[in-house]
Parts: structure tokens; C-alpha cells; sequence
């Protein structure tokens, strides 16, 4: 017998830059079988478009029931929205930029795409140097920061060269001034109102750009994200997507699209928490997780309709993801495939191509996601998905994370004393500290903490909160705190692991390099090196000429000579 659970709630539909107000009656039925079949419906009892059933089985979800539309004079195909396409920041940085995005786009006559899109060039770091100066600096004063006559020059001046009415950003201008000055009053800048306050970036922007492609005859319609079914945990700087985002957006993009073709100008970086309904944003890089979780839901639909057209595009400001860091070393060479495993380690460990959480709903829909360069259109970019072949692969990309703290920890307590590890993490968990990179024994422990940024602020670099890890560490072990140090991470065929591990250590030899720590083991994709900050970019260039700018194909008899020789 299938258990049924039933609950519904209240949700204020609200933009916080709009001063309308609507409410929604939403009540959700929850009903799993005993076959694990989830059957999840939602209905609208405002009398709004149809109701939208929706079955799940793993992580595949099919839509099996949606109103017919009454738009027949629509060739069906064209119901179909078809890609993702999204933009950073320095894609959009003035008029002439955004420009070019458009005509971008319009390259693309086959396609029809959602597009995502991130505040305008540096306006996020400048919305966050505004809110931290409005907080000492006085009521009076707000409009002489500068920060905030940049934003406001910016965006007056972009709408000004595309032939944009100012009104299009004139409220929420005047809200953005507003709320500094609620921060200068309160002298108080709260995790909740900084992502309140970012969240003018990709308002505008949007904003902008749809009226924009108005403008020059392309029928385009703005949306916020956190106004569109993008619900999020309560943690705001950092907030997690729910589930239940992906049938909502799905249902409000896909009924819009099929009762008015106009193309979809999505804010990316945001959502609505779930128990407060503010504004959240999703972590620095966001809007890449905002393109993926857009094309997981669409995905779902599209299964229906067309099978070619699950994919994103990604158009960042390099030729897709590269083999190193271009300003560590000029020979960077775009990566032409990737897959899920590689992309994720390669954002965690700090390539800046990709957010980090970005690829979750791209894996579980099976969305290829291509990166592209919007300097470059026609360079092939970098195409991600599931599998590639990995039969000649070796080494895929070289990823350098900078600054790490590094701890080693050893157990007070002879052999054989269990829990100890288990007491080194809850003292982690306890402090809210992220680790990285972890290599154990019984009573021995070496392990990184991750130094990632938090907006502009490193919170494990401050040396009160490195003292307060290493006075409670000290309760159960000795411990040895080493900073100024560096992960390099190997992406690439861990099946050849001993190959790479073997070259690696040859070069790093030959440049008088100690490894400190090592770590393979957890990802099947990637081998973590320590060394020392002042040596890991002479690592990294030397690891690039050896594994890209060497003949790869005789590496194994290379690497055999080089042993046989050893041994004469």
C-alpha cells in the first residue's frame, strides 16, 4: 500500500524590486509506492495555467501530463525551447559587449535558447565594497561612495548606448540607494541583506539585455530567477537548490514559451529561500549552477521532443577549459572533452571556468554542457559529458589552488585507539571548517583546509580562527600547522596513475621540489600534490612541458628507458 503524505503552504510571490504583490495557493501531494515510484503533483488554484503532474523514477523525471496548449497556430516543434546559453560577467561589461552577445546569440537561427546571464562586469565586487563602506560610513554620505556612482555611471551609460530608456533601471537604482542607506542606519551588513543587495547586479542586467533585444526586433522576456521557481535553502552567501526547482521553473519557462515565443533573459546567481522567501544567492560563479539547473529541468521536457537538443552552452571569456592556468603558463591549450568527474574536480581544485557545484544537475540530467568562448565564438570550446574516450588519455588539465593551511595531527593515544578520526572532523564540523585534502593512517592524520573565498574575505587565513582549529585539535593530538602552501591536482586517467605519479615525481625532482603530502585514492580522476606556495608555479610550467608540450605517445618507453638506465 503506498504511504501518501499531503501538505501545502502559503508562497508570496514578491519581487523584492517590485512593488506589486500576488499571492499563490500551491498544494503539493507526495505518494510513493512500493516499487520507490515518486509521483509529485502541483496545482495552481488561482485559476492561472494548467496543472502539472510529474513523475519521478531515480533521477529522471518525465513530464506525463500538462494542459494542451491553445497557441495551434504554432508549428509544434517551435514549442520547444531547445538550449541554455549563459554569459559572465566580463561578456556583458558595457554596451559594445553586450552587442556582441546579442549578435551571439542571433548566429544561432536554429536554436531557441533560455539565456543566463551575470552582473555586468565588476558590479558585484562593487555592490559588496558599497555595502561594507555604507555600514560606517553615515546615512548622509551614501551617495558619495564611490563604488555606487560607478554602478550607477555603468549602467546609465551602457542603457544610454544601446538606446534604452533609463527608466528600465531607474527604480531600481534608486532602490539600490536605498537600501545603503538602511545599511548605514542599521550600521550592519547581514548575510541576508548582502545577498539582497547583490542581487541588483543581475537585475539590472537582465533587464537591460531583454530590453535590449526588444529594441532591435527580437521579442525577449526578462525574468528573476528568484520570481520563477528557483528555491533554495536558507543559507544565504551560500544557498543550496532544492528539488522542488526543477518542476516549477520547468512549468513556468515551458508555459510561457508556448503561449508566447519570446526569448528567456534569466537572472543568474539567485533564488528565494524556502522558509524565509528572501532573496539568496548561490555562491561566487552561481550563475553557471543557475544555466545547469535551467537545463536539468527543460531536459526533462525536451526528452519528449527533441532527443539533439539537451545541451548548455557556457560562454566564458578563454577557449573552454584549458590544460593549466593561462597566466601560470602562456602554452595553455583548450581541453576539447571533458567528463562530469573531471569538470567538478577541475572547479573544486580552482580552475575558474565552471562553478563548482555547477555540474550536479547536468550529470543527473545527462546535459552536455559545452564551454565557449564569447571572444572567440568559432573556437570548438570544450564539450562535457558523461563519458569520453579515455583509452589514450594520461593527463587532462593541471589545476594550482594557492594559499592552503596544512595540518598535521597526531594522536596523543598508542595503537589501536579507535574514534580518533572521528573526533578530528567533528572538530571541524563543529568549527564549520571545509577540508580538502586528506591522507591518513591510524594514529596519524595530514590533511588542507580550504581556503575559498567567501565573496573577498578568506576565512581560514585569519589567523584568530587558525589558532581556535589548532587549541582544539590540541585536546587529542599534537599538531603542526604549516601555511603558505599549494595543491596541484593531476586531472586526468587515474588508471595510469602509476605512468603520472612516476613523470610527476622525475620533474618535481629535477626542479628541487619536495612534495610535502600526496592524495589519490577517493576521486577516480584526480591526484593531489603539496608543495610549497614560492615553488608551485614552477611546478605547474614544468608539468605542462612534460605531459602537453612532450611527445605523449612514447612516454611509456621514455619512462622505461630512463628506469632500465637507472638500474645499469
Amino acid at each position: 500500500m503506498a504511504n501518501t503524505m499531503q501538505f501545502s503552504s502559503i508562497i508570496q510571490k514578491n519581487s523584492l524590486h517590485c512593488q506589486a504583490l500576488s499571492w499563490q495557493r500551491f498544494a503539493f501531494a507526495k505518494c510513493v509506492s512500493s516499487s520507490s515510484r515518486l509521483c509529485v503533483s502541483v496545482r495552481n488554484s488561482c485559476g492561472g495555467r494548467g496543472g502539472l503532474r510529474v513523475s519521478c523514477e531515480g533521477a529522471r523525471i518525465d513530464v506525463i501530463e500538462r494542459k494542451k496548449s491553445e497557441n495551434l497556430g504554432v508549428d509544434e516543434s517551435e514549442k520547444q525551447l531547445t538550449c541554455v546559453m549563459k554569459f559572465g560577467g566580463s561578456s556583458l561589461a558595457s554596451a559594445k559587449r553586450m552587442r556582441e552577445v546579442a549578435e551571439l546569440i542571433l548566429s544561432f537561427p536554429n536554436e531557441r535558447p533560455v539565456i543566463v546571464l551575470s552582473a555586468m562586469g565588476k558590479t558585484t565586487n562593487k555592490l559588496l565594497l558599497a555595502g561594507e563602506k555604507a555600514v560606517s560610513c553615515g546615512v548622509t554620505n551614501i551617495s558619495c561612495i564611490d563604488e555606487l556612482s560607478f554602478i550607477k555611471d555603468l549602467h546609465d551609460r551602457t542603457v544610454d548606448e544601446l538606446g534604452i530608456d533609463r527608466s528600465i533601471i531607474a527604480t531600481h537604482l534608486e532602490e539600490l540607494e536605498q537600501l545603503l542607506k538602511g545599511i548605514a542606519m542599521l550600521k550592519e551588513l547581514t548575510p541576508r541583506s548582502r545577498d539582497y543587495l547583490v542581487s541588483f547586479g543581475e537585475c539590472m542586467s537582465t533587464r537591460i539585455f531583454a530590453a535590449y533585444l526588444n529594441k532591435i526586433g527580437v521579442k525577449a522576456r526578462q525574468y528573476d530567477a528568484f520570481d520563477i521557481g528557483f528555491i533554495t535553502t536558507d543559507d544565504f552567501t551560500n544557498a543550496d537548490i532544492l528539488e522542488a526547482t526543477y518542476p516549477a521553473v520547468a512549468k513556468r519557462l515551458h508555459g510561457d514559451w508556448i503561449t508566447d515565443l519570446a526569448i528567456p533573459i534569466v537572472t543568474g546567481f539567485l533564488g528565494k529561500a524556502w522558509r524565509t522567501c528572501a532573496i539568496t544567492t548561490l555562491g561566487r560563479g552561481g550563475s553557471d549552477l543557475t544555466a545547469t539547473t535551467i537545463g536539468k529541468a527543460l531536459g526533462l521536457q525536451e526528452i519528449q521532443v527533441s532527443a539533439d537538443a539537451e545541451k548548455e552552452h557556457v560562454w566564458k571569456d578563454v577557449d573552454g577549459v584549458l590544460t593549466c592556468d593561462p597566466n601560470i603558463h602562456p602554452h595553455a591549450k583548450p581541453v576539447p572533452y571533458l567528463t562530469f568527474d573531471e569538470a567538478a574536480e577541475l572547479a573544486y581544485f580552482g580552475a575558474q571556468v565552471l562553478h563548482p557545484q555547477s555540474m550536479r544537475p547536468a550529470r543527473e540530467g545527462d546535459i552536455p554542457v559545452r564551454v565557449k568562448n564569447s571572444y572567440n565564438p568559432n573556437a570548438p570550446g570544450t564539450l562535457i559529458r558523461r563519458s569520453r574516450d579515455m583509452s589514450k588519455a594520461v593527463l587532462t588539465s593541471i589545476v594550482l589552488k594557492r594559499n592552503v593551511t596544512m595540518l598535521d595531527i597526531v594522536s596523543t593515544r598508542m595503537l589501536g585507539q579507535y574514534g580518533f578520526l572521528a573526533k578530528v572532523f567533528s572538530t571541524f564540523e563543529d568549527l564549520g571548517i571545509s577540508v580538502d585534502v586528506v591522507a591518513t593512517s591510524e594514529v596519524s592524520l595530514s590533511l588542507t583546509l580550504d581556503p575559498s573565498k567567501l565573496w573577498s574575505r578568506e576565512l581560514i587565513q585569519q589567523a584568530s580562527e587558525l589558532d581556535h582549529v589548532v587549541e582544539e585539535l590540541e585536546k587529542i593530538a599534537i599538531v603542526n600547522l604549516l601555511q603558505h602552501r599549494s595543491i596541484i591536482s593531476l586531472i586526468g586517467n587515474v588508471q595510469r596513475s602509476s605512468l603520472i605519479l612516476e613523470k610527476a615525481f622525475r620533474v618535481l625532482r629535477r626542479s628541487g621540489v619536495n612534495v610535502q603530502m600526496i592524495s589519490q585514492g577517493a576521486s577516480k580522476v584526480n591526484i593531489s600534490l603539496i608543495v610549497n606556495d614560492d615553488e608551485a608555479e614552477q611546478c605547474v610550467r614544468a608539468l605542462h612541458e612534460t605531459f602537453f608540450e612532450s611527445d605523449l605517445a612514447n612516454l611509456d618507453c621514455v619512462c622505461g628507458s630512463e628506469n632500465n638506465s637507472s638500474l645499469v
